[in-house]
């Protein structure tokens, strides 16, 4: 069984749900405290043990690939002014992965975006991370739980939690059978079902295990939901050739790229700040007594 070494980042969406910032702003860009979201995804890549990835970028985002890259002037004088904490950060965005980029010409759905690292996959399993989902757990990173999973099983693994009843037509929805502690095998995949017919309450959230053979199904699906190739509709014809499972892991989720779910974590990720967390604290503790009084 091959390991996963490989991921793949889609980031040529046009964040639409952030306008007007993202005119100008990649939304993977946006920061959370003092990093930008994309930087905590390839942090938990990381972390997870895998080595090399890809990111699918569209017009007017080279700024995300910039931010990983050396900036020879900026180590210069940082170095020389003896600021050596900021040096430290620079250096090792610079150095925490091998990172490519490969563009996404037309903007034809998740599906099309994965196929786009078909080349740089090869014969591979592989991860798939979206950039609009931060999941914080810092015991134990969420695609690593996945990534473990997979070496249990050796067959794609679908990232999932629960979800409120009322929210399933948001997201692609799966269900399956319990086989192991929050592991389940996969039986139907259905993206963004009306409230009322989901086959269950377990929404994809951004993160994926998925075996080579999904290349294949891709270049062969037709559009779906919103009139794009659906990576949920590809991993559904997966799912009919070789075992799939879904595994609901475990970390606070935030949908980064929904206004308010970006601010949930700008506060939440602000608390956790080893060195603005408690001065943070006591500003929200007073604009609350200031509120209700």
């Amino acid at each position: 069984m091959k390991k996963v070494r490989k991921a793949v980042i889609p980031a040529a969406g046009l964040g639409t749900r952030f306008l007007p910032i993202t005119k100008s702003t990649p939304k993977e860009m946006l920061p959370i405290v003092d990093k930008p979201t994309i930087q905590y995804i390839i942090e938990e890549i990381v972390a997870s043990g895998i080595e090399e990835i890809l990111i699918i970028n569209g017009r007017n985002k080279e700024s995300i690939i910039n931010h990983f890259d050396k900036v020879p002037e900026l180590e210069a004088l940082l170095k020389a002014g003896g600021k050596t904490e900021a040096l430290e950060q620079v250096e090792a965005i610079t150095n925490m992965a091998k990172i490519f980029s490969v563009r996404q010409k037309e903007a034809k759905g998740l599906g099309h975006a994965v196929l786009c690292a078909k080349e740089f996959v090869g014969d591979e399993p592989f991860a798939v991370v979206l950039g609009d989902d931060i999941v914080y757990n810092d015991e134990n990173p969420a695609l690593k739980q996945m990534v473990d999973v997979y070496n249990v099983y050796g067959a794609s693994v679908i990232g999932v939690q629960q979800v409120a009843p009322d929210q399933v037509n948001k997201y692609g929805i799966v269900s399956g059978d319990a086989v192991g502690e929050r592991v389940y095998q996969v039986n139907d995949l259905v993206e963004k079902p009306a409230v009322g017919t989901a086959p269950s309450t377990m929404a994809i959230l951004g993160r994926y295990i998925i075996t080579p053979g999904i290349f294949e199904v891709l270049e062969r699906t037709g559009k779906g939901a919103g009139g794009e190739i659906q990576l949920t509709d590809g991993l559904k014809t997966l799912a009919t050739m070789e075992k799939m499972f879904a595994y609901d892991f475990i970390g606070k989720r935030y949908d980064v790229g929904d206004k308010l779910g970006f601010l949930q974590a700008t506060v939440e990720y602000g608390l956790r700040d080893g060195k603005l967390g408690a001065d943070f604290k006591r500003y929200l503790e007073t604009l609350f007594r200031n509120l209700i009084e």
